[in-house]
């Protein structure tokens, strides 16, 4: 049996950044469950957070390659137009 092929990878997730080996063939899904995101950060919900690859919106059976950084994005709790107003009132 030959050698498996490790892929160096990121996760990130708000400030949280992880580097991984994973498997050649391993899907964004994979990466986030290698790394035990959803057991240490219950409040993600796959269904409903968005993930990408170098802010690149992907799905979570696309496979990664190495170098990638995976992203899961936490929902806006402000709209950004908003965000940019009240900054520049000071």
């Amino acid at each position: 049996m030959g050698a498996v092929e490790l892929l160096a990878v990121e996760l990130a997730y708000g400030a949280r950044c992880q580097r991984l080996s994973v498997p050649y063939g391993t899907s964004v899904r994979g990466v986030i469950e290698r790394a035990r995101l959803l057991e240490q950060h219950p409040e993600i919900d796959l269904a409903v957070n968005r993930v990408g690859i170098y802010a690149t919106l992907v799905a979570l059976e696309t496979l990664v390659a190495s170098g990638d950084r995976v992203e899961v994005y936490r929902p806006l709790t402000i709209d950004p137009k908003e965000m940019r107003r009240r900054r520049s009132r000071g």
